[in-house]
């Protein structure tokens, strides 16, 4: 057995950037030394001043918030942090100075801007290092593991001996991933136990693949799919709360945006100012969603099948006013939706409502498509910052996948994570149409 282990290759390319104890203290040091060097070395003042401890005790809060949204933005798909590292760093310490200006807290401006600047940095340092980082990942055959995007962090699994050498010598510091749906000999079945039992994760195939695109593959609704039909319960309470909340924050605000938009699509051409349509809804009902009219006015249209149609926004659409593409590229046009969000029709975040011809059409051709309304849908969605606008059939279908990821995975975290990519498409019009 000891001869084998030394035949064992190296089992891990990860890198003690990686490990959130470093980066904890990284972030720590970072963020908090400068300011102190700069006070008492630089300055010469006192370690007893009140300027420094109250700076320092809000600088740690930013940064632990900082290192703690990262850390948390990794575990989903799709989450390219590098170009999310200034506006999580923008929102944390953002956060804290308005914390201080409500509460007209003493603090020094200087230090407080040198300590955000370091944990700049650092954020910068760990997340451009680790993504040159990556555990080894070893592949059981046997099953669907195929279906795996491979890549060079992946690796065969050697035999059954090598595995277990390394499992019991505590040296496979990476994952080991398997079809554990597949009848996998009682050898293999036991390492798979052994493994965990030491520490070690063992993934079912399927969350690889989860992380890999985004989406969760259905062929049937069962908690082998989604872990329960019913998605997080509490987080679903919190969230309405936070919905309201952001909503009233809001209003104010878009209420003088409503009036300059308002002024403005007048001008450019003939009709009314928002343009209202029956959608599906949270939990299959339908409502009535709010948003400024992009395209030239349209009459009643009296065949379902004309109406359909007419719900179809297609690339270039001739009938999008001027004004109403750049209301559509910049998402300007759904602002109204705040009162459809503050009336609990629909949410700030979730599953784009569609038309409600077209939902009763996707329904009848793709199944399992009215599970999406089990959360209340929302202004931007998982779908809509990954996939953009679609009408087809097949892209559709895509859509559905990317829905049901963010049925399975809806969290705090998961929703900050489509805001930040939100704010980055606004920027970019994404999927516009």
């Amino acid at each position: 057995m000891l001869v084998h282990q030394e035949k064992v290759p190296a089992v891990s390319r990860k890198s003690w950037m990686a490990l959130a104890e470093v980066q904890f203290l990284g972030y720590i040091l970072a963020t908090l030394g400068p300011p102190i060097f700069f006070w008492t070395v630089v300055r010469g003042m006192s370690y007893t001043s009140v300027f420094l401890t109250n700076t320092l005790m809000f600088l740690t809060m930013a940064a632990i918030a900082t290192w703690y949204v990262l850390g948390r933005l990794r575990l989903y798909a799709k989450a390219r942090l590098l170009s999310y590292v200034f506006p999580v760093n923008f929102l944390a310490f953002g956060g804290i100075l308005s914390i201080i200006a409500i509460f007209r807290l003493t603090y020094s401006a200087s230090l407080f801007t040198i300590g955000m600047l370091g944990a700049l940095v650092i954020s910068y340092v760990f997340v451009a290092g680790n993504r040159r980082s990556r555990s080894v990942q070893y592949v059981v055959p046997g099953g669907r593991v195929d279906e795996m995007a491979m890549d060079s962090s992946f690796l065969p699994a050697p035999s059954l001996v090598e595995m277990e050498s390394l499992v019991e010598a505590r040296r496979l510091n990476g994952a080991i991933i398997a079809d554990l749906h597949h009848d996998h000999p009682d050898e293999w079945e036991r390492l798979f136990a052994k493994a965990a039992l030491n520490g070690i994760p063992v993934y079912h195939f399927r969350q690889i693949v989860e992380l890999q695109s985004g989406q969760v593959i259905i062929t049937h609704l069962s908690e082998n799919s989604l872990g329960s039909l019913i998605p997080n319960v509490p987080y679903m309470a919190t969230k309405r709360v936070v919905d309201v909340v952001a909503a009233l924050l809001a209003l104010p605000f878009c209420l003088v945006a409503f009036a300059i938009i308002g002024l403005v699509i007048k001008l450019d051409s003939r009709g009314g100012v928002f343009f209202i349509q029956d959608r599906m809804g949270f939990r299959g009902q339908t409502f009535r969603m709010v948003k400024f009219r992009t395209m030239r006015d349209r009459g009643p249209i009296e065949d379902e099948e004309e109406r359909r149609k007419d719900a179809m926004t297609q690339d270039g659409d001739a009938r999008v006013t001027r004004v109403g593409r750049l209301l559509r590229k910049t998402r300007l046009d759904e602002l109204p939706q705040i009162f459809n969000v503050l009336n609990g029709e629909m949410s700030w975040i979730g599953p784009r409502p569609e038309a409600a011809e077209l939902s009763a059409w996707y329904e009848s051709e793709l199944p399992f498509y009215s599970y999406r309304h089990i959360v209340r849908p929302g202004m931007t969605g998982w779908a809509q910052v990954n996939q953009g606008h679609v009408t087809d059939l097949d892209d559709v279908n895509a859509k559905l996948r990317y829905d049901f990821y963010y049925v399975k995975n809806i969290s705090l975290w998961l929703d900050m994570l489509i805001a930040l990519k939100t704010i980055r498409i606004v920027f970019g019009g994404f999927g516009a149409k």
